[in-house]
């Protein structure tokens, strides 16, 4: 039995996690947490699925080595690849995972059309094709990959004048679809929301996951009596590239600096 004060483990292909990992700390600012940004291998959205199994196998076993009593795997991509094997590996480990937010966005949408910026390989996974048969209903959504953009996050660039020209060709044409909603399906998107926000008409709704995945998380961890009581330990970081890299980023995209270990290969 995992203990009350034992860290919650949230990994991703890179640095988008941190979005997920924002919301887990607003909403259960009691738990410690472990992040692991795959950096060395992103973007998972052009890896096959056995790739993205095996390294989601590979963060998962250092997950459990460091006592964590869930994890939280904070990346769309490798929810589809990956989430069904682990918990096959790990039935009696909470596994929380991410997906497009198809079901809120079908309710929102007044005209009937709904936009999915995703990676490649969301928008080509079976999962992503139940969901809209189990979801959209008669509401008509229009995919959008967008290459290039998790690179440009992992950098650090939410702004530049390349970002703005790459995020402009993916949304307009969704927007001259008729779309009122738009569902960021990755990650590393909510990241975009204060450059959207700038352009993008304040009646279209932008949708993503992550604080339902926070509650979800919430409600796993309510039932196994495994909430903590706090306090928090401060997060711990680890990198499957160079920790100066994902150092460097921390405070624009977690909003505090943290100490980046190397995750071994």
């Amino acid at each position: 039995m995992a203990e009350r004060a034992a860290p919650v483990g949230v990994m991703d292909s890179g640095v988008g996690g941190l979005s997920v990992l924002r919301e887990i700390r607003h909403l259960l600012p009691q738990e410690s947490l472990l992040y692991v940004a795959d950096c060395g291998h992103v973007p998972y959205g052009e890896k096959s699925a056995d790739y993205i199994r095996e390294r989601c196998r590979h963060i998962a076993g250092f997950f459990r080595e460091q006592g964590a009593k869930a994890m939280v795997l904070a990346c769309n991509t490798a929810t589809v690849a990956a989430v069904a094997d682990l918990r096959g590996l790990y039935p009696d480990w909470p596994l929380v995972g991410m997906e497009p937010a198809v079901k809120p966005a079908a309710a929102a949408t007044r005209s009937g059309v709904v936009g999915v910026l995703a990676t490649t390989g969301t928008l080509q996974s079976a999962k992503f094709a139940a969901l809209l048969d189990r979801f959209a209903g008669d509401v008509r959504v229009v995919t959008q990959p967008c290459p290039g953009l998790v690179e440009c996050i992992e950098s650090g660039d939410l702004h530049s004048p390349h970002l703005r020209r790459l995020l402009a060709g993916f949304v307009e044409p969704l927007l001259a679809a008729g779309c009122d909603t738009l569902i960021l399906g990755c990650t590393h998107y909510p990241f975009l929301r204060p450059l959207l926000a700038t352009w993008v008409p304040s009646e279209i709704a932008i949708i993503d996951t992550g604080a339902a995945v926070a509650r979800q998380l919430q409600r796993l961890l309510r039932e196994r009596e495994l909430l903590a009581s706090g306090p928090a330990r401060e997060p711990a970081f680890w990198t499957s590239a160079e920790p100066q890299a994902l150092g460097a980023v921390l405070p624009l995209l977690w909003g505090g600096s943290g100490s980046v270990q190397h995750l071994r290969p």
